[in-house]
C-alpha cells in the first residue's frame, strides 16, 4: 500500500471520527439542553412544576429500526416522557430534519467509502492485469529462447555426430594406407 493511500485512509478515518462525534453532539445536545433547562428551572422555582402533558403521540422511531447499521441515537428516546417540550410540533419537526439530515449524511458517507473502495479495487485489478501481462510476455520470451537453444543443441549434436563419422572414416582410410599414430608408438 502506498504512502498516499495510507494518508487518505488516515484522513478518511479522522473525518469519520469527527463526523461521529459531531453527530453524537447534534443528536444529544437538544436532550441535554432540555434536561439542563428542566433541572435549572426546577432548582430556581421548586414549587412550580411542569404539568404532565396529555397526548396520543405515536411511539418514537428508533434509529435501529430505520437504519439497522447505525447505533440507536434517537433523540426522542433520550427525552423523558414528562418533558413538556416533547409535544412541541416545531421542535419535533426540527428534530426530524436533523435526524433525516444525519441519515442522509451517513448514506452519502457510506456511498463515498464504497466508491473509494471500488476505485482502489479497480486500480489493484489493473495493476494485477498489467503484471500478469508482463509476466506472460517474459514467459513467452523465455520459451522462445529455450526452443532456440534446444534447436541449436540438436543441430550441434547432429554436426558432432557427422564429424565423428567423417573422422572415423578418414582414420580407417589412413590406417589402411599404413598410417600409425606416433603418439601410441612413442608410448609403447
Amino acid at each position: 500500500m502506498s504512502s498516499g493511500s495510507r494518508g487518505s485512509v488516515g484522513c478518511l478515518r479522522c473525518c469519520l471520527v469527527i463526523f461521529a462525534v459531531a453527530s453524537a453532539l447534534c443528536v444529544s445536545a437538544p436532550a441535554l439542553y432540555w434536561r439542563f433547562k428542566k433541572g435549572f428551572l426546577a432548582s430556581s422555582t421548586a414549587s412550580s412544576a411542569c404539568t404532565p402533558c396529555v397526548c396520543d403521540c405515536p411511539p418514537p422511531l428508533s434509529l435501529q429500526k430505520i437504519a439497522p447499521g447505525l447505533l440507536n441515537l434517537s433523540v426522542t428516546d433520550s427525552i423523558s416522557v414528562t418533558d413538556c417540550g416533547k409535544n412541541d410540533p416545531e421542535l419535533s419537526k426540527e428534530m426530524e430534519k436533523q435526524f433525516v439530515d444525519l441519515l442522509t449524511e451517513e448514506l452519502k458517507l457510506r456511498e463515498f467509502v464504497a466508491e473509494e473502495h471500488a476505485h482502489h479495487m479497480n486500480a489493484t485489478l489493473l495493476d494485477a492485469r498489467r503484471l500478469a501481462s508482463q509476466y506472460q510476455k517474459e514467459a513467452e520470451k523465455c520459451n522462445t529462447a529455450t526452443e532456440t537453444c534446444e534447436e541449436a543443441r540438436e543441430q550441434a549434436e547432429a554436426a558432432l555426430s557427422k564429424e565423428r563419422k567423417l573422422t572415423a572414416y578418414w582414420e580407417r582410410r589412413a590406417r589402411a594406407l599404413g598410417w600409425r599414430d606416433t603418439r601410441l608408438v612413442a608410448l609403447l
